[in-house]
């Protein structure tokens, strides 16, 4: 064999056994770490349905972009609204989780709610792929949410918290009475929520920046003094 010809045949041979040692790890880390895969195919699929919607957003995306299958995808979520289902699940899981490490019990009443308004603001101009994945939910009219049987369990923590630091506020008599824990968690999600819903319509509406570092942290402590004095006890009728 000419070396020319020789040396092309060896060069093949190393590459398609690159190639495959290459496609043998991806498929045994696959097949070895399925909670690894499955934490990947939810991370990249949270961004395409928070772009694109769920009539927009692309099974085959998602495979290429996590270096696996449709049929793998589907055979851990079984279908595309299956996935779409469990990423709304992991969203909401993991705001209620860092909730959780906010220790508000450890707190006196005014500061815990002020942590939590604070965070919540935070939190959603951090993480807007969260707020638009609520908003192509809204647009179907909560549909898929309603199908999920944890969606409950896993929002009923932040109530529970409202509830307590709400009760020791009353107490204490920093906050008034008469007031509902989930009202309270509304208006908290509505004046932190808009900031990044609205973001792009009302900057170019009103001709400003609002999404500077001053004006972000102007408009937290604005979001934070609203809910405070909402609830205060001074603002008893």
């Amino acid at each position: 064999m000419p070396s020319k010809t020789r040396h092309r045949a060896v060069t093949a041979a190393s590459s398609t056994k690159r190639a495959g040692a290459r496609t043998t790890s991806r498929t045994t880390t696959r097949t070895n770490d399925p909670e690894r895969t499955m934490a990947g195919i939810l991370a990249v699929a949270t961004r395409e349905f928070a772009d694109k919607g769920l009539a927009g957003a692309r099974i085959d995306a998602i495979a290429d972009a996590t270096h696996t299958s449709k049929r793998m995808i589907y055979y851990y979520y079984g279908s595309k609204e299956g996935l779409y289902l469990a990423v709304l699940e992991d969203a909401y899981r993991r705001i209620r989780q860092t909730e959780g490490d906010l220790h508000l019990v450890d707190l006196p009443p005014t500061e815990a709610l002020a942590k939590l308004v604070g965070f919540t603001f935070d939190h959603h101009y951090k993480n807007q792929d969260f707020i638009r994945l609520v908003m192509s939910e809204n647009i179907q009219r909560g549909e898929y949410l309603a199908q999920s049987k944890v969606i409950q369990d896993l929002n009923l923590s932040v109530i529970q918290s409202i509830q307590e630091l709400y009760d020791r506020g009353v107490k204490s008599k920093a906050f008034r009475a008469g007031l509902d824990p989930i009202d309270i968690h509304a208006s908290i999600s509505a004046l932190t929520f808009f900031n990044v819903s609205n973001r792009y319509t009302f900057d170019l509406i009103f001709k400003r920046n609002g999404h500077t570092p001053k004006a972000l942290a102007a408009r937290r402590q604005n979001v934070i003094d609203m809910v405070l004095r909402f609830v205060s006890y001074s603002n008893k009728a």
